[in-house]
């Protein structure tokens, strides 16, 4: 049986591409369409003193943080602490591994920037945080920003332990 010519060409064509190679996706991205990666020098770093645990993204033993979450021990709930520019929504936007919420929040003058540090209470079983522990990583959108917080491999047992930590 011979075929004609346009479905002969768009069997080739579709043969063409069934074998041609396939790129393969970053590992991770952001609904925004952004990549996550790990940043040299920064990480999630935890800290545990007696009833109260911190987990905080930024330089080691440094006042560079980025971004801060706090609980007492087995409270349920995550102190979220943030900076934001002067004059921000006083709402702090967090995402990962597709799961995006949005908290209100409150603002006060920061004592080491320019702007503000935002701080909400956020539940530690909220979905967000749940993929967080999953991904690894958890963004904060802020105005057109997004400033993603990925853990370096072998550092994402201290995001598991912090969460057991609050309950």
């Amino acid at each position: 049986m011979r075929l004609p010519l346009p479905l002969l060409l768009s069997g080739l064509a579709l043969t063409a591409v069934a074998c041609a190679p396939v790129a393969v996706p970053a590992p991770t991205l952001l609904a925004s369409g952004y990549a996550t990666a790990p940043v040299a020098n920064y990480d999630w770093y935890l800290h545990v003193d007696g009833d109260d645990a911190r987990l905080a993204y930024g330089l080691r033993d440094s006042d560079d943080l980025r971004l801060g979450l706090d609980c007492g021990r087995g409270s349920g709930r995550v102190a979220v602490s943030a900076l934001g520019e002067t004059g921000a929504r006083p709402e702090i936007n967090l995402e990962s591994g597709g799961e995006a919420a949005l908290y209100p929040a409150t603002a006060e003058a920061s004592e080491l920037t320019d702007g503000v540090v935002l701080s909400a209470s956020v539940p530690a079983a909220a979905p967000v945080f749940r993929r967080f522990q999953a991904v690894g990583w958890l963004a904060q959108r802020q105005a057109d920003d997004i400033h993603a917080y990925v853990a370096h491999p072998g550092s994402q047992a201290r995001i598991t332990r912090f969460f057991a930590f609050c309950g």
